[in-house]
């Protein structure tokens, strides 16, 4: 691995302040459409769940509500499940893949479940392909008191105002080329750190809480998805994003302590989805379609548990 400190904005060994986190912001711009890739489709949605508006981005209110679906006929007595997409708003595949899984599968298991979809968490991220918000925060390191970003304090809200207590969260993300190119070096910049580069995984993974790690149901995710997709390998160091295999397919963090979205429940059963939309062997259905097949394998081996 090289190390090196070249970002374009900012002065090596230095954090951001304010003139750089604006310079930053001045490079983003939008390169595509919350209202006609997520919004339209949630409205088309809206007949067969209920849909909730939790929120909106103070950046620009009118363009940016926060919404989020339910499954009718919500009942105390079923068990409750998470999804959430687009916490890093540049990972297509979250975010349509929540909204393909409320399409086409949601409604199957209704009947067993509660099921709360929040497709889109960052769509000021999603419109600029960004990892980050306007202020340089990484939503899906925020999610704590008094949370930095207001995408995940007002995700938490939600969260909080439920009636029932969440049995599984199914945290939908991808890892890309740009992590490398782009997203990864920035983070080095803004904090004033060298930037060492690592390797993209090729194919799907998951992230497990190192706290809760559950490996019969990683193992059960990593199943249904290898139906659809390839299962990353681990490196020549037998790790994945520099963090050892803890089984096939899965790697495990301390989700609570970096703040991460799957954290924002005391959930049994939690996991953070990775796909690779830029491998030569995946396409974008497929991507999402992996999205969809991680879902239901989660859902169906909790029913298996039953």
């Amino acid at each position: 691995m090289q190390s090196s400190n070249s970002y374009p904005i900012g002065t090596p060994g230095e954090p951001w302040g304010d003139v750089e986190k604006a310079t930053w912001l001045a490079r983003a711009g939008i390169k595509r459409s919350y209202r006609e890739e997520v919004l339209d489709k949630l409205e088309s949605l809206g007949t067969r769940f209920e849909r909730l508006q939790y929120g909106a981005l103070s950046y620009d209110a009118a363009r940016y509500p926060l919404l989020a679906l339910k499954t009718l006929g919500w009942d105390s007595n079923k068990p409750c499940i998470l999804i959430t997409g687009g916490v890093h708003g540049y990972e297509t595949s979250g975010v349509q893949g929540a909204i393909k899984f409320l399409d086409t599968q949601a409604e199957n298991y209704a009947e067993h479940f509660n099921i709360l979809v929040a497709p889109c968490v960052s769509p000021w991220g999603y419109e600029t392909i960004n990892r980050w918000n306007p202020n340089a925060v990484d939503p899906n390191r925020s999610f704590y008191a008094q949370s930095p970003a207001e995408e995940s304090a007002a995700l938490m809200r939600l969260v909080a105002s439920l009636e029932c207590d969440i049995l599984a969260h199914i945290d939908l993300h991808e890892t890309t080329d740009s992590d490398e190119q782009e997203f990864r070096p920035a983070l080095a910049a803004r904090d004033g750190r060298d930037y060492v580069a690592d390797t993209v995984p090729d194919g799907f993974y998951l992230v497990g809480d190192s706290e809760n790690p559950q490996p019969a149901f990683q193992e059960a995710i990593i199943a249904a998805v290898s139906a659809v997709t390839h299962i990353a390998p681990a490196d020549a160091d037998g790790k994945i994003i520099g963090e050892p295999l803890a089984q096939p397919g899965v790697i495990n963090y301390p989700v609570k302590t970096l703040g991460l979205c799957s954290s924002l429940t005391h959930c049994t059963y939690g996991t953070t989805t990775e796909v690779y939309p830029d491998s030569p062997r995946a396409s974008e259905r497929e991507c999402n379609d992996a999205q969809v097949a991680a879902i239901k394998g989660a859902l169906d081996y909790i029913l298996s548990q039953a």
